[in-house]
């Protein structure tokens, strides 16, 4: 373990408090979970249970404060330390040694469909939807510094928008979904001019009131949304051509027309395939738009808005354009996951999906589209691979959020860009 730097006697003290203090928190938070059982009709206690789980913390909390008091655990902390001073700044004419991961991640894509069992279709397409999400939403929280809990409004908007769109005008997935990104680019707009002068705190309960706001109209206008009950939502077509086994009047399913076996997967691989251009696309768009003017503006803004308008620049439009490009992806990502899920109610809406999907931002990098992709895997395709503990997804977030905040702030991936600056506490 290396050498104790304090006195061996203050060090054991030290850690023993903590792994009693972990002890106790680990009693009170999971104790009447892990504690109480139920067996038929009524509760049973099993402290037995209650007292392993409480050993093992214990245990636990006494040699990570061990090891973290060691000069090894010191080298370790500093290391995390140094290495989230700020952006990472890249040099001139710098080549990533990783650049060959993107050509075979794009292969993998290309492939996976065909492999694939109709599950992990699903699940990948789940987790392209909230990589849509997590970069919207990384525009206004990451690049702007605009505080949103209420981004789940937009997704339901662009949802209904193919729900009702269908219903009443008899619009379909393709004529939806650059609709729906208009459609919640104009909410974020609305939402975006009442909000102009708040900051932090207030701006934050003002979007979170916006997204309830969004939830029950849509949960009580049940002559027009169907409320509770829901909104049926069409298969997507290819040209007019159908992914269903039978076709309706007049309709040509497209495993006839190409004369291929039907294959009940054909849905799921369209839209993953659709989902994944789409995906790139909002890449691109947003690597060009960050090194463009208005993302030096987004990242000014996130700063100081005071220095920011003091150079001249128009805070309204810097911020509306973020609301608005950020309103915009969760739109287009709305229209998927209601083709996807072939139902939309209100229950899909709720504060719950707006803290994942902040959370997916934090945990991969404010700013960062790299570590955005990666944290909407983890935070999305993990729960759905391990059902089994589903009921401790919330418990789980909570801690992974916490251990984040302790050990890499940053994210999972620093925000990077080309040019040139002096490493933090030198002298020019």
């Amino acid at each position: 373990m290396g050498e104790i730097t304090r006195q061996p006697a203050r060090a054991i003290q030290n850690a023993l408090i903590d792994s009693v203090l972990a002890g106790l928190c680990a009693l009170i938070v999971f104790g009447p979970i892990v504690g109480v059982v139920l067996k038929g009709y009524g509760f049973t206690l099993a402290p037995a249970r209650v007292a392993i789980l409480v050993a093992v913390v214990m245990a636990g909390r006494l040699a990570l404060s061990l090891l973290l008091q060691s000069q090894r655990g010191k080298a370790f902390i500093a290391r995390f330390e140094g290495a989230d001073d700020g952006v990472y700044v890249r040099p001139p004419g710098y080549r990533s040694r990783l650049r060959w991961i993107i050509p075979l991640l794009v292969g993998l894509a290309i492939v996976f469909p065909f492999l694939a069992t109709k599950y992990l279709l699903t699940v990948a397409i789940l987790g392209l939807i909230y990589v849509l999400l997590g970069l919207g939403l990384n525009i206004v929280v990451g690049l702007a510094g605009l505080l949103d809990l209420g981004y789940v409004a937009f997704y339901a908007i662009g949802a209904y928008g193919l729900a009702l769109g269908y219903q009443y005008l008899g619009l379909g997935f393709w004529a939806m979904l650059p609709l729906g990104a208009v459609m919640a680019a104009l909410a974020g707009a609305l939402l975006g001019f009442p909000v102009l002068r708040m900051h932090g705190d207030y701006l934050a309960i003002v979007t979170l009131g916006f997204g309830e706001i969004i939830r029950l109209v849509l949960n009580n206008w049940v002559s027009f949304t169907g409320g509770p009950n829901g909104v049926p939502v069409p298969s997507p077509t290819l040209f007019g051509l159908e992914f269903t086994r039978r076709a309706k009047d007049g309709g040509i399913p497209i495993h006839e027309f190409f004369h291929v076996s039907y294959n009940p997967n054909l849905k799921f691989i369209f839209l993953y395939a659709v989902l994944c251009l789409v995906v790139m696309l909002v890449l691109l768009v947003k690597h060009r738009l960050t090194r463009m003017p208005i993302g030096r503006a987004w990242e000014a803004l996130r700063e100081d808005e005071i220095a920011c308008r003091a150079m001249g620049l128009n805070h309204v439009l810097v911020k509306l354009s973020a609301f608005m490009l950020g309103a915009s992806t969760a739109g287009i990502a709305g229209v998927f996951f209601a083709s996807y899920q072939g139902f939309v109610n209100p229950t899909s809406f709720t504060f719950f999906e707006s803290a994942l999907i902040l959370a997916i931002v934090v945990l991969g990098g404010m700013g960062s589209t790299l570590g955005v992709v990666l944290a909407a895997f983890v935070l999305t395709v993990t729960p759905e691979l391990l059902r089994g503990f589903d009921e401790y997804r919330v418990l789980l977030f909570g801690v992974l959020m916490v251990m984040m905040m302790i050990w890499r702030p940053r994210g999972l991936v620093r925000t990077s860009r080309s040019g040139v600056a002096l490493r933090k506490g030198v002298a020019p």
